[in-house]
């Protein structure tokens, strides 16, 4: 899908959209292929602060450079665009989650790095502290519902191609403060 095809699967959900300057083509795309998608990924930022997690994302890290998502949903539950094409945040996973991601069928264990999920998967960042106590407000997790259904509508996926870090690469630990699961199951009824 285009980035623009992408701003109108969101905004058709009726998400508040910001748009960073040249998002639709800031991206990793020299290092790397991006496509066929086949899911989203989803994280918490571990920081705090719209401006700061905005500019992390779109940036990156001395030791990771931008952009880190396709968009940042902050606590107000607007969804920023960062990035489009490759972007540095999932890294290398498990092959077999990424094959029942395509299947669309329950995930096994994420216990291998062999895959690379940066030239497969969306991926929406959180700000959130990941700490288990800061909140989720429902203006976020509404928008992450919204954000995460708009791109499997626009594909024709279910609720099973949206995967938490937690469950694609070993180790990691996001989104913490709510499960899976449950989102998933958000995300299915906004489906229907």
């Amino acid at each position: 899908m285009s980035a623009d095809r992408f701003l109108a699967a969101l905004t058709s959900e009726g998400l508040r959209v910001v748009e960073l300057d040249g998002w639709k083509t800031h991206n990793r795309n020299s290092k790397g292929p991006w496509g066929p998608v086949h899911g989203v990924v989803v994280h918490h930022t571990g920081t705090s602060g719209a401006e700061d997690t905005v500019r992390l994302c779109h940036d990156g890290r001395p030791d990771l450079p931008g952009p880190l998502c396709h968009g940042v949903i902050t606590k107000d539950g607007r969804v920023h665009l960062v990035g489009y094409g490759r972007a540095n945040h999932a890294g290398l996973g498990d092959g077999d989650v990424l094959r029942a991601v395509i299947a669309e069928k329950r995930l096994p264990p994420a216990n291998e790095a062999d895959t690379d999920g940066n030239s497969v998967f969306y991926g929406f960042e959180c700000e959130n502290l990941g700490d288990g106590h800061d909140p989720w407000p429902e203006a976020q997790l509404d928008a992450l519902v919204k954000a995460t259904a708009a791109v499997c509508r626009a594909h024709g996926w279910g609720e099973r191609s949206v995967i938490g870090h937690l469950e694609w690469q070993p180790g990691k630990v996001d989104p913490r403060g709510f499960t899976m699961d449950a989102l998933r199951d958000r995300i299915a009824d906004r489906l229907k």
